[in-house]
C-alpha cells in the first residue's frame, strides 16, 4: 500500500482518467463543429430507447462520452478526474476502466427501465400518439425522441467506490464545513432519490436521475463482488 501512495507511484492524472477526459472533450468539441452542417453527434452517439428505431447498440457506452453544453462536460469531468484518479491509482487501469464502464451500463439499464415504466401505456399501443408543446406526436416518433447524454452515471458509480473505500476520508465543499465521503455520499444519492420521485410524480426537470441512481448501483454491486471474491 505504501508504494501506491510513493512520489513515483501516485500518478495525479493516471492514463485512464486522462484519455477519459481527452475522449470526451474531443466528442463534445466534434459535436459543436458538426451541428454547423446539421449533424447531431448526440443523436447518433446518445443513448435511445431500446425499441427506437435510432437505437443502436453502441448507444449503451458511448452515450456516456456526450454532453449538452459546456457545464455539463465540465462538472461531470471534474468530478471524474477528483474522485476517480485515486481508485485508478489503486486499482490500476484496467480495473478502473472495467468499474467505469460497469457503471455507465449500469446507468443506461436503469435508464432503459424509468422509460419503459414511464411509457409502457404508449408502448402497448394504449394510445396512437403524444400530446406535446407542438401538438400530437406519432407514438414511435416520439419513442424515438427520448435520448440520454452524459458520464454522470459513471461518476455516480466512481463516487459511491470512493465513498465505500475511503468512508472518513473529509471532502471540503465550497462554503461549507468539511463533511466525511460516507455522508456527502450517503446525502447526494438521496437527494437523487428524492429528485426521481418528484419527478415521476410532477413535470421532469430533463435530468436522467434514475440513470445516476444505477450507475450508483452498479458500482456497489461490484464493490461488493470484488470484497466477496477477494479482488478488491
Amino acid at each position: 500500500m505504501n508504494e501506491q501512495y510513493s512520489p513515483q507511484g501516485f500518478r495525479f492524472l493516471p492514463p485512464v482518467c486522462k484519455n477519459l477526459l481527452i475522449i470526451n472533450a474531443l466528442v463534445f468539441v466534434a459535436s459543436l463543429a458538426l451541428r454547423h452542417i446539421g449533424i447531431d453527434l448526440n443523436n447518433i452517439l446518445g443513448l435511445h430507447f431500446v425499441l427506437a428505431k435510432d437505437h443502436h447498440i453502441w448507444q449503451w457506452i458511448t452515450y456516456s462520452f456526450c454532453h449538452g453544453n459546456f457545464d455539463h462536460i465540465f462538472f461531470n469531468m471534474f468530478a471524474l478526474w477528483m474522485f476517480g484518479y485515486t481508485l485508478e491509482n489503486i486499482w490500476g487501469g484496467k480495473k478502473f476502466l472495467f468499474f467505469c464502464f460497469t457503471a455507465a451500463l449500469g446507468a443506461a439499464l436503469a435508464q432503459q427501465i424509468t422509460w419503459f415504466f414511464m411509457y409502457k401505456d404508449l408502448i402497448n399501443g394504449v394510445y396512437s400518439g403524444v400530446a406535446t408543446g407542438e401538438g400530437t406526436v406519432a407514438t414511435s416518433v416520439f419513442l424515438n425522441m427520448l435520448v440520454t447524454i452524459g458520464a454522470s452515471g459513471i461518476v455516480f458509480g466512481v463516487l459511491v467506490a470512493f465513498g465505500m473505500m475511503f468512508p472518513n476520508t473529509y471532502i471540503y465543499l465550497y462554503f461549507l464545513m468539511p463533511i466525511k465521503t460516507k455522508w456527502f455520499v450517503i446525502g447526494y444519492v438521496v437527494l437523487e432519490l428524492f429528485s426521481t420521485i418528484r419527478s415521476a410524480v410532477s413535470v421532469s426537470d430533463g435530468i436522467a436521475h434514475c440513470a445516476h441512481l444505477g450507475g450508483a448501483l452498479a458500482g456497489v454491486i461490484l464493490i461488493l463482488l470484488w470484497r466477496k471474491t477477494k479482488k478488491y
